[in-house]
């Protein structure tokens, strides 16, 4: 019976097991890398095919990954500094980078098999996070800087499937040969912090809350800052806005001021309200932080900034290699849009829809309207012409019976002939 039939499809789902991914990350410079095995394979090829994206960054993004028919177990390189990856900084100075990404058996429908994990890596430092680990190997490739004025994605998440790698192999970008350093003066450590309005650390903010970023050097008594070189990124490599140049002074005042430093100079911090990009909700800030000697008298004085941009200041002879250091910070955390407006909002877009003078036609009932002045014009215009050949063909009636002689006048009565 059909009850049996179902009742049977039943039991033998249940004693179907479905085996869970498992996922294993290794924390890499730069990077998160992402191994997943036992992904759900396709019922009929007994492969894999489908896509891991970080959450919110399934369509038209670069960080998006496609397989194809897979064999063995996928790996997936997430970048920290985009990507939707954001940092958090801990109590003991150390910092963390986290995301969630999505696993999506399909190439182009999001099913109930999907997954989803949140992955999270910690580091000591910054430098520990961003600078490749030293190992001796030869041939090793030092990887790319990250620079502002770049534009390359090579960088963003992709696949490693067609890497033979083991899982405790590290990637070429991500180490280079071993390297020895001279400078014996340890460098204080630099932190970049968004707080909101309650003093909080900033993670989820809407457009327009009041933002204020801190950026600080760690308590010493040689070293004080200089913070230039402000940007602001999608993180997705498609869209960037410069804030702050390299004299220290804003480049729009409206997205963002000044830098307020304190007296000691080892900390500045900025208010200006959140913004984003218009495609996604993530926002990254990075900032230079160049280190002054605070013997020198002019590392006690703020950017000179007027309405104009200001010309760049001359060294004074002083050579800009001469300078301790320049350090770069950066900091992210996601912006969402405005769901709820005001009261004060809607009643004015409720006043600007009912003027007196306002007229809001659909376009179904202005092509209509267009329709019927166009008939109503050329039914004019016919009635016109019919009018005008009615009154030519009564003048030429009217004149038909009547003639007009133009030759030499004779009068019959007073002729005679001789």
């Amino acid at each position: 019976s059909l009850d049996d039939a179902i009742a049977a499809a039943e039991a033998q789902a249940k004693q179907t097991t479905t085996v869970e991914p498992t996922v294993r990350i290794k924390c890499l410079s730069g990077s998160m890398l992402i191994t997943i095995k036992d992904a759900p394979p396709n019922h009929e090829t007994g492969l894999f095919s489908g896509m891991i994206y970080p959450k919110g960054l399934s369509k038209n993004s670069t960080c998006l990954s496609e397989y194809r028919e897979h064999i063995g177990p996928l790996r997936y390189k997430l970048p920290l500094r985009s990507c939707n990856t954001m940092p958090k900084e801990t109590d003991d100075g150390g910092i963390e980078f986290f995301n969630t990404i999505v696993l999506q058996p399909h190439l182009k429908l999001i099913t109930d098999l999907g997954r989803g994990y949140h992955v999270r890596c910690a580091y000591k430092s910054r430098d520990a996070a961003m600078k490749p680990k030293k190992h001796l190997r030869k041939h090793a490739q030092k990887p790319q800087a990250y620079r502002s004025d770049e534009h390359d994605r090579r960088d963003y998440g992709r696949s490693l499937d067609k890497q033979r790698m083991g899982d405790d192999e590290l990637d070429m970008e991500d180490v280079y040969d071993a390297e020895v350093s001279t400078n014996d003066t340890p460098m204080p450590g630099c932190h970049m912090k968004i707080y909101n309005e309650e003093h909080k650390i900033a993670d989820d903010v809407k457009i327009g809350d009041p933002l204020t970023i801190v950026i600080s050097i760690d308590a010493q008594q040689l070293y004080g800052l200089h913070v230039t070189d402000c940007i602001v990124r999608d993180g997705l490599g498609w869209g960037e806005q410069r804030l702050v140049g390299e004299d220290g002074c804003p480049m729009d005042n409206e997205i963002m001021g000044q830098f307020n430093y304190t007296s000691d100079r080892l900390a500045a911090n900025v208010t200006f309200p959140a913004h984003k990009f218009p495609y996604t909700t993530s926002v990254y800030y990075q900032c230079n932080v160049r280190l002054c000697a605070l013997e020198d008298p002019s590392c006690q004085q703020a950017p000179v900034c007027s309405g104009k941009r200001p010309k760049r200041q001359a060294s004074d002879g002083k050579d800009d290699e001469a300078m301790p250091a320049t350090i770069e910070v950066f900091s992210g955390l996601y912006v969402n849009e405005n769901e709820n407006t005001n009261d004060s909002d809607e009643d004015a877009v409720y006043k600007e829809k009912t003027l007196e003078d306002a007229l809001c036609v659909s376009q179904r009932t202005f092509a209509i309207a267009i329709a019927i002045a166009g008939l109503i014009l050329m039914l004019a215009v016919v009635a016109a012409v019919l009018c005008i050949m009615a009154r030519r063909s009564t003048k030429t009636v009217s004149n038909s019976g009547s003639s007009i002689y133009s030759g030499p006048y004779t009068n019959t009565a007073f002729s005679h002939s001789s």
